[in-house]
C-alpha cells in the first residue's frame, strides 16, 4: 500500500507542475421579442424578422485545432414570443456541393449539423440540446452532470426546417417553451451554447469557446439574456395508443396452448403533465414495448447475472436523475446500482411443475399495470425524481384434458424509487440521497422464495474546486430485506455472497433468519480537466449482507476494492495524431475476511491519426485470483495469474465504407486456459439515406476448470469440473433506410451459435494448493465412463465397480436467431405509426462439435416464432 500511495503522490506532484488553463471570457447574446409576426419554419430565412438586427458569429474551432479560426463561418440569431423560442443558424460553406446530407432516423447525428444547447434551469449542470442536420434530421438530448451524460432518448416536440443555397446551408428552429424547464420569474438568464459540425473535415466550432481539457461543459456556457415576461405553459401532453398483434409459432399436437397462432388487440396511454414550471409528471397505463429491439443473444456459464441495458422509452427518458451507481469507472463493478429498471416487468421467476398429460401456458413477462414518475429541478438547485410502478399478479395456466387451473408465478408488486440532490456553490457542490422500496403481495406458499419487502438507499456527496479541476466524491448505501425463511436462506446461499462456504469463518448461514441487512460505500478523489494529466484514486466496499437485486443490480457483495488511475491526454494535433490518450490502472480487492481475492493493472491508450483512422490498445496483468464463487458455495479456489491484451483499429468513418477490426486475448500462467476474441465490423453507405452494417464476432474460450456440478459421496461434497473448449460465432446485421427524416425502415438480426465440448473431467481436491496441479484430481479412464443410453458420465471414484455419482452430458450446441423489422412513420410531430415483424428461433443440442455452416443450417431448420404488430399513437397537447 505504501507503493500505491507513493505513485498517487508522484502523479499529484507532476500534474501540479503543468500550467492551468486560462479562464475564457463569457459571451452574452441578447434575444429580441418578435412583434407581431413569427417566421415560417422552412429554413429559407426569408422572413422579415431575420433581416433585423445583427447576426452573432465569431465561432472558435474546438476540434481538431483548438482555439483556431474555423474553416467555415457560422452565424445565428435568436428571437422569442410568448410561447416559443426561434433560432436561425447560417452555416456558410465555400463548396456547398460538398455538404454532407445523410438522411437518418431521429438522433442520427450524421453528416453536417448545427446545434443549440440551452441551460434554462441556469444551474450550470443541466441543459437541453437541439440538433438539426443539413438533411433536416432532428436530434435532441437531455444533458446532465455538467455534460457527462447526454440522454438521446429525450424526445421533445419541436419544429425545424433546412435549406441550401450557393453560400452554404441554413437552419430554422421553433422550440416551444412547453418543452423546456425554467423558473417562473419576470426576466431570465439562461446558459447558451451554439456549435457546428463541419463534417468533411471532421471539425467542430463553438460560439462560446470551451477548452477541450475543461472538466465540464454546461458550466462553461455563454449566456442568453433578454427573455422577459414569458410564463410556463400548462403542459398537458397525452399519447394514447392502440396495438394489434398476431403471434405465429409451431403447432404442438395435443397442446391447447400451442395451436399455431394467437392474436390480441390492446391499448394504453402515456402522458406528461406540467405540475409547475419546474416539475413534470410522466405516466403510463398498460404500456406496450413491442417495437423495442430484442436483447443480444448470450450463453452465460458463470454464476452471475448478465446486465442488459434499458431500451423501453418510459424508463429511458429522464433516467439520469434516477442513476445512482455504486461507484464510477468501467470495471467489473461499474454496472452495480440502486435502481435497475429492468427489474420492472421482468420474466416471472416461478415455473410450475407439470405432470403427465399436462400442458403449461407461462406468461413471458410481468405486466406493468401503471407507472408514474415526477421529475424536475427548482430554481434553488434541488433536483427531485420520484417513480412508482405496479406490476400485476401473473398466473400460469395448466391444462389437463380440458380441465384448467391457474398457479401464481409472480405476485402483485409495487416498486418505489425516490431521488433528491441539492446543488450548492454554483453547482460545484452537491448533496443527495436515494431510497427504493419493493413490496410484494405474496398470497401463495409457492412464492415464499421471493422477498416480501426490500428497501435500499444511499447518500452521495460531490465537491469540485479550482475551476472544477479537482473533485471529491463520497457515497454510502444500505439495504434491508424481509421475507419468509426460505427467501432469506436463498439470499444467504446465492452467488452474491455464498455464506455457506466452509472456509468463510466471518459469515454463516442461519436458516431461521427472516431479514438480511448490509451496507456499502465509495470514496474517490480525482483531478480532471484544465491540463494534460488526470488521475483518480479511491475505493469501495460492500458488506456481505448488502442486497440490492429486488429493484437494483449487484453481482457480488463481500468486497473491498482499492484502485488508482492516471491518464495523459493530448487534445491538439501533433506528429501523425489528431489526438491521443494514455492511461495506467491498478486495482486490488479483498473480502471482509481480510483475504486478497484479486489484484491487477493495465496500460492502455491510443488515439486518432490525421487520416481519421483510430487505434486503441492495451495490455493488462491479473494476479492470482481467489474465487469465492467458482465452487458455487464450496470453499474459495485459487486461480493462476493471467495476461490480457486487447486492440481495435478503425478506418475513417466519414467515408461511404468504413471498417473496424478488434479483439482481445488472455493467457493463464499455468494450465492450458485462455481466450481469444475477434470482431470485425463494416459500415456501408451506398446512398445518403441507406446504411448497412455487418458485425461478425468469433470467440474461442479454453478453460481447464469449468464448473459442472456438485455431488456428494460418503457425506462429503464433490465439486466437479471439466475442461471446456467453447467456440462462439455470431453476426449482427443492421439495415437502415430513411426515406425521409420521418419515415424509416430498420432491420436488426443476429444469428448466434455457441458450441462447448468437455473433456478431462476432474474433482477439486485442494482448492488453495500452491501447486496448480495439486488443486484437482483428473479422472482416469478407469474412474469415468459415458453411458450413452442414459446420456451421462458415470464416476466410480473408489474403483469398487459401483457408480458413485454421475455428470449429465454437458456438451452443447446453442443456436439462436433474434431479429426485427420496424417501419416507423412520424405522421405528425410526436405521433407515430409502427409496423413491426419480429422473429426468434432457438435450438439446443448436446453435441459440442462446432461447425458454423452446420449450426447455421440447423438454426434455420428450427421452426420460428413470428410476431406481426401494428402500433398507432397520437400526440395531444392540451
Amino acid at each position: 500500500m505504501k507503493r500505491i500511495s507513493f505513485i498517487a503522490m508522484l502523479v499529484l506532484f507532476v500534474s501540479n507542475g503543468f500550467a492551468m488553463q486560462a479562464p475564457v471570457e463569457k459571451r452574452i447574446y441578447t434575444a429580441n421579442k418578435i412583434n407581431p409576426h413569427p417566421p415560417v419554419i422552412d429554413g429559407m430565412l426569408n422572413d422579415e424578422i431575420w433581416k433585423k438586427n445583427e447576426w452573432a458569429g465569431n465561432f472558435t474551432q474546438w476540434e481538431p485545432n483548438e482555439g483556431k479560426e474555423p474553416s467555415q463561418n457560422t452565424e445565428f440569431k435568436i428571437y422569442y414570443d410568448d410561447k416559443n423560442l426561434y433560432i436561425a443558424i447560417r452555416a456558410y460553406d465555400t463548396e456547398p456541393g460538398k455538404i454532407v446530407k445523410r438522411v437518418t432516423r431521429r438522433d442520427g447525428f450524421d453528416g453536417d449539423w448545427v446545434e443549440i444547447n440551452i441551460d434554462s434551469y441556469f444551474d450550470h449542470r443541466t441543459a437541453f440540446s437541439f440538433t438539426l442536420t443539413a438533411a433536416g434530421v432532428k436530434g435532441d438530448e437531455a444533458i446532465s452532470n455538467d455534460g457527462n451524460n447526454w440522454d438521446s432518448n429525450w424526445n421533445p416536440v419541436w419544429y425545424a426546417g433546412v435549406s441550401q443555397d450557393d453560400k452554404g446551408w441554413s437552419a430554422e428552429m421553433r422550440i416551444p417553451f412547453s418543452q423546456l424547464r425554467f423558473a417562473d420569474k419576470e426576466e431570465h438568464i439562461w446558459g447558451l451554447q451554439v456549435q457546428r459540425r463541419y463534417f468533411r473535415e471532421e471539425e467542430r466550432s463553438l460560439w462560446q469557446f470551451i477548452p477541450r481539457k475543461s472538466s465540464g461543459w454546461v458550466s462553461y456556457f455563454g449566456e442568453l439574456h433578454g427573455i422577459k415576461g414569458i410564463k410556463p405553459s400548462r403542459r398537458i401532453e397525452l399519447l394514447p395508443y392502440s396495438v394489434s398483434n398476431v403471434n405465429r409459432f409451431q403447432k404442438e399436437a395435443g397442446n391447447p396452448f400451442r395451436d399455431g397462432q394467437n392474436s390480441r388487440i390492446s391499448g394504453g396511454l402515456d402522458g406528461k403533465i406540467g405540475i409547475t414550471s419546474d416539475f413534470t409528471v410522466d405516466f403510463t397505463v398498460n404500456p406496450d414495448f413491442g417495437q423495442v429491439e430484442a436483447d443480444p443473444s448470450e450463453l452465460n456459464l458463470s454464476a452471475f447475472e448478465t446486465f442488459f441495458s434499458e431500451k423501453r422509452p418510459f424508463f429511458i427518458e429522464g433516467q439520469n436523475i434516477f442513476n445512482f451507481r455504486l461507484m464510477g469507472g468501467d470495471g467489473g463493478f461499474s454496472n452495480d446500482r440502486l435502481f435497475y429498471s429492468r427489474r420492472i416487468g421482468r420474466s416471472p421467476r416461478f415455473t410450475p411443475a407439470v405432470g403427465a398429460n399436462e400442458f403449461l401456458d407461462m406468461p413471458r413477462s410481468t405486466s406493468i399495470e401503471t407507472a408514474v414518475k415526477l421529475t424536475g429541478k427548482t430554481q434553488g438547485g434541488l433536483s427531485i425524481g420520484i417513480m412508482d410502478a405496479v406490476t400485476g399478479q401473473e398466473n400460469a395456466t395448466i391444462d389437463l384434458n380440458g380441465q384448467r387451473r391457474e398457479v401464481a408465478v409472480e405476485p402483485l408488486t409495487n416498486y418505489f424509487v425516490g431521488r433528491v440532490q441539492k446543488d450548492y456553490n454554483d453547482g460545484n457542490t452537491a448533496i443527495g440521497g436515494m431510497i427504493t422500496a419493493t413490496n410484494r403481495d405474496i398470497k401463495t406458499e409457492n412464492l415464499n422464495f421471493l422477498n416480501k419487502a426490500a428497501y435500499s438507499g444511499g447518500i452521495d456527496f460531490r465537491h469540485q474546486w479550482k475551476d472544477k479541476t479537482y473533485k471529491f466524491e463520497l457515497k454510502g448505501s444500505f439495504s434491508t430485506v424481509q421475507g419468509d425463511e426460505e427467501a432469506i436462506l436463498n439470499l444467504q446461499e446465492s452467488s452474491a455472497r455464498y455464506f455457506q462456504r466452509p472456509d468463510a469463518d466471518y459469515v454463516s448461514v442461519d436458516p431461521s433468519r427472516t431479514s438480511l441487512s448490509g451496507h456499502g460505500g465509495y470514496v474517490n478523489f480525482s483531478k480532471g480537466g484544465n491540463n494534460s494529466i488526470r488521475y483518480s484514486v479511491g475505493g469501495m466496499w460492500r458488506s456481505p449482507g448488502l442486497e440490492l437485486n429486488d429493484v437494483g443490480f449487484m453481482r457480488q457483495a463481500d468486497r473491498i476494492l482499492q484502485y488508482t488511475w492516471a491518464g495523459y491526454r493530448v487534445t491538439e494535433p501533433f506528429s501523425i495524431f489528431r489526438f491521443m490518450n494514455i492511461n495506467v490502472n491498478q486495482w486490488l480487492g479483498r473480502n471482509f475476511g481480510g483475504e486478497t481475492v484479486f489484484t491487477g493493472g493495465n496500460i492502455n491508450g491510443g488515439g486518432q491519426f490525421k487520416n481519421y483512422w483510430s487505434l486503441w490498445f492495451g495490455i493488462g496483468r491479473e494476479g492470482h485470483n481467489l474465487s469465492t464463487s467458482a465452487l458455487r458455495g464450496g470453499p474459495a479456489m485459487k486461480f493462476p495469474s493471467q495476461w490480457n491484451q486487447w486492440y481495435n483499429l478503425s478506418t475513417d468513418r466519414r467515408k461511404s465504407i468504413s471498417f473496424s477490426v478488434g479483439g482481445s486475448n488472455g493467457w493463464q500462467d499455468e494450465g492450458d486456459s485462455g481466450y481469444h476474441n475477434f470482431r470485425f465490423s463494416m459500415l456501408f453507405r451506398p446512398h445518403n439515406s441507406i446504411s448497412v452494417s455487418v458485425n461478425p464476432f468469433y470467440n474461442i474460450r479454453k478453460s481447464d476448470l469449468q464448473y459442472l456440478d456438485t455431488n456428494s459421496m460418503d457425506g462429503e461434497d464433490r465439486y466437479l469440473f471439466g475442461r471446456i473448449d467453447q467456440k462462439t460465432l455470431g453476426i449482427t446485421l443492421r439495415l437502415n433506410y430513411s426515406i425521409t427524416p420521418n419515415l424509416s425502415i430498420q432491420y436488426y438480426g443476429q444469428p448466434f451459435v455457441s458450441a462447448g465440448e468437455y473433456s478431462k473431467f476432474k474433482r477439486i481436491t485442494a482448492p488453495r494448493a500452491d501447486n496448480y496441479e495439486d488443486r484437482f484430481h483428473t479422472f482416469s479412464g478407469d474412474e469415468i465412463g459415458f453411458n450413452s443410453a442414459a446420456d451421462q458420465y458415470e464416476i466410480d471414484e473408489n474403483l469398487d465397480g459401483t457408480v458413485d455419482y454421475t455428470i449429465g452430458q454437458p456438451d452443447f450446441n446453442f443456436r439462436q436467431l433474434r431479429s426485427n423489422l420496424v417501419v416507423r412513420w412520424e405522421y405528425s410531430p410526436g405521433s407515430t405509426v409502427f409496423l413491426v415483424w419480429s422473429q426468434s428461433r432457438t435450438g439446443f443440442e448436446s453435441n459440442g462439435a462446432f461447425s458454423f455452416k452446420n449450426d447455421l443450417e440447423d438454426l434455420f431448420n428450427v421452426y420460428p416464432d413470428n410476431v406481426f404488430l401494428i402500433k398507432v399513437n397520437r400526440w395531444l397537447s392540451l
